[in-house]
């Protein structure tokens, strides 16, 4: 320790000789002293907390038997002067002898309002100096979490106590560390903290204001969400964030205004959904927060360097989830909107997106896209994810331009899907990363049935990655119990079956709606290259998925839209295939076994209150929209499948379904079978009297020939009864 200074090493000596307490507290008084000066090392201050001994200081903090010299708060206070200037120092502030002294300073800074404290507060402050320090150290971070400090800290911030911005900066600082692990399980603590500083930033008319949305925005982004939506009954923070935020929207405010409380509105909207904006029952906030976000995106992004733009990612990420949300909603069509309201948002929207799509174009031709930090590689991700939930609704503008920009586009979105393919794989450890193909699937929608669009898809052998993520997606809608190790199944053997976790169901619900829009592409691809799905090794394995996946699924009321999507993507494949088709096989048998399920079960009239009316099956109803269309897509193409694979007419007759069809319809009221209906049993009936020499006399016994009259089923009629 050659380089501890003089008078640092004769006070470290001093102490060590000393015979007392009183002595040493004595010593003490030095020792603040040299710590404030500049000639206090680490190694100095390393040298001192030895020669003190870290039971000493303790001995300060928490003992009541002491010498009656000088009262108690004067012996902490010191003890804690000490505390903080070794605290500034890495190797001590992570010291296990201070990492277990944090429940004591904790205890300190929830006494502030004690009576004690009032007439010394720099004890508080000494306090949450030591804590800040420690909490800038990993160490000190997993030991706050564990002692709890985030909610000690929300309620001292809760009850207004003496210094609460210390205890507010201490838990963003944890919180940012830790993200949603921050937070127990129950959400009392954080819907009181919000609480507070939401009327704080509401009724807040400086500065501050600002601030508090910035802490806002940081804590919210950390909550447990579904936890924190299931107990907002009651809680009157999502009022007072609306009320604050709409009189910034309202007021004439710079950039250092505007950015915080754009951060704020977005990570709102992602918590609490973009029903929030209507609070008030009015469209008003929505309109002005979506113009608002629509023109900083297009300033920000206008004919600037890349450079410029790239230095305001954080604020554009921001407007751009605002957008998406937007975005989406108004997608839905609950939103009723005058000509000119309409006129003036798609304006708003398109010069906004026109920009995105020029800073895109420049990014894919510079090296940024490579050479880009880590933070440059999310905002291009952020820039390419806005641009695709855009094209999902934007069908018919710049149409050469997207061209040109879709191969950067897929790119970057199948580069994160592996990525998170990747992080599946493994031990999940940490947020999973962020899958910009899921969001681009339903703008792929549109681009399949475009010619130059599917000339890029392929050429760039996107229907390859697109076979990977409907196996992905797949086993993630497909939840599975985890396996239990053997030595364990005996003992486990009466536990009730484990269900997924909310967060697993979000998921399983992402993965459905992704596996149905690529079934969609999938179709799109399979009847406009008739070709390359008879010949691709790609469409090959595709229709083996199917075949072997769709009889496993869970027959759930949740997975009907799927089982529908993917049993009808099988016929499609399975009619461009069926060279190769081989008679029997066992996995076509349970393929077609469970398509049969799917298109049999749609419609009866044991469901109906009308004994002679067909009506949409009731587990169909719901989701009849989704599905309609499949439904005679699905029957149209069994007719085209029949004549080239003709030996899965059998499944028909033994299943049942074909005499089914003529039994059910039989008991239907003459004039009311819907046409479109009747053509499609018809059309089927059909042909499986062409394909099959069995069929007919099944029909005939079911009573055919009255089901022919009834529903004027001539083509049919004749098929079974001649002329």
């Amino acid at each position: 320790m050659t380089d501890v200074p003089e008078p640092v090493r004769k006070c470290a000596n001093l102490l060590k000789g000393t015979r007392s307490d009183t002595e040493k507290f004595a010593a003490l008084f030095m020792v603040t002293k040299l710590m404030k000066g500049k000639d206090c090392n680490a190694a100095g201050k390393q040298l001192l907390f030895e020669a003190i001994g870290f039971p000493f200081l303790r001995k300060l903090l928490v003992s009541k038997d002491l010498p009656s010299d000088c009262p108690p708060l004067v012996y902490k206070s010191v003890a804690l002067s000490i505390l903080t200037g070794f605290c500034q120092e890495q190797e001590l502030a992570t010291h296990k002898d201070i990492i277990d002294a944090i429940p004591t300073l904790l205890e300190i800074v929830e006494q502030a309002d004690d009576e004690d404290y009032e007439d010394n507060l720099i004890v508080v402050s000494e306090a949450y100096s030591c804590l800040k320090s420690i909490a800038s150290h990993e160490p000190g971070q997993q030991a706050l979490l564990a002692t709890g400090a985030i909610p000690k800290m929300s309620q001292i911030y809760s009850a207004q106590s003496f210094q609460t911005d210390e205890a507010l900066h201490l838990i963003v600082l944890l919180v940012k560390q830790f993200g949603v692990a921050s937070w127990p399980e129950d959400p009392t603590a954080f819907h009181a903290l919000i609480q507070r500083i939401a009327l704080d930033m509401e009724t807040d008319h400086t500065e501050r204001k600002y601030e508090l949305c910035r802490i806002l925005a940081d804590i919210l982004a950390t909550c447990r969400r579904e936890i924190v939506l299931n107990s907002l009954e009651g809680q009157i923070w999502p009022e007072s964030l609306f009320k604050g935020c709409g009189d910034i929207l309202k007021a004439k405010i710079g950039p250092k205004q505007r950015d915080p409380a754009l951060h704020l509105i977005a990570t709102t909207l992602q918590v609490l959904g973009v029903q929030w904006a209507f609070m008030d029952d009015q469209k008003q906030f929505f309109l002005m927060l979506l113009q608002l976000a629509a023109i900083e995106v297009r300033m920000q992004m206008d004919e600037k360097k890349l450079e410029t733009t790239f230095k305001q990612a954080e604020l554009l990420t921001c407007c751009f989830a605002i957008l998406e949300l937007c975005i989406e909603y108004m997608a839905s069509d609950q939103l009723d909107l005058e000509p000119k309201e309409k006129q003036t948002t798609y304006t708003a929207l398109k010069g906004a997106f026109n920009q995105v799509m020029a800073v895109l174009t420049r990014v894919s031709q510079d090296k940024i896209k490579d050479n880009g930090s880590e933070r440059d590689k999310a905002f291009i991700v952020a820039t390419v994810r806005i641009l695709s939930a855009w094209l999902a609704q934007e069908t018919t503008a710049m149409r050469p331009a997207i061209y040109k920009l879709l191969p950067f586009m897929l790119k970057t979105a199948n580069e994160s899907f592996h990525a998170l393919k990747t992080w599946r794989a493994g031990p999940r450890e940490g947020t999973p990363p962020v899958d910009i193909l899921r969001v681009m699937l339903p703008a792929l929608c549109h681009f399949a049935v475009e010619d130059e669009a599917r000339r890029v898809l392929f050429t760039h052998k996107q229907d390859e990655v697109l076979l990977e993520a409907i196996e992905l997606y797949f086993s993630i809608a497909h939840w599975k119990r985890p396996p239990i190790p053997r030595a364990e199944r005996l003992k486990r053997m009466n536990e009730p079956d484990p269900v997924p976790t909310p967060e697993q169901q979000a998921q399983m619900k992402e993965a459905r709606a992704a596996i149905v829009a690529l079934c969609n592409i999938l179709m799109n691809f399979t009847v406009l290259e008739p070709k390359r799905a008879e010949d691709a090794p790609t469409f090959a394995s595709l229709l083996k998925f199917v075949v072997e996946n769709l009889p496993e699924l869970k027959d759930t009321p949740e997975n009907l839209v799927i089982h529908g999507n993917l049993a009808v993507l099988g016929l499609l494949l399975l009619k461009q295939q069926s060279k190769k088709v081989k008679q029997n096989d066992f996995s076509i048998c349970r393929y077609i076994q469970a398509t049969i399920r799917f298109l049999w079960d749609a419609y009866n009239i044991d469901e109906s209150n009308d004994p002679t009316a067909l009506v949409v099956s009731i587990a169909y109803k719901g989701v009849w929209s989704d599905v309609s269309e499949l439904w005679f897509l699905g029957m149209q193409t069994m007719c085209g499948v029949l004549p080239l694979v003709p030996w899965l007419s059998e499944f028909a007759l033994e299943s049942g379904w074909a005499e089914g069809i003529v039994k059910t319809l039989k008991k239907v009221k003459i004039g009311t079978l819907p046409a479109n209906v009747k053509s499609a049993y018809e059309d089927f009936l059909s042909q499986l009297v062409d394909v099959n020499g069995d069929v007919v006399a099944v029909l005939k016994k079911a009573d055919a020939l009255r089901v022919c009259r009834n529903h004027r089923m001539m083509d049919l009629g004749k098929k079974l009864f001649g002329d």
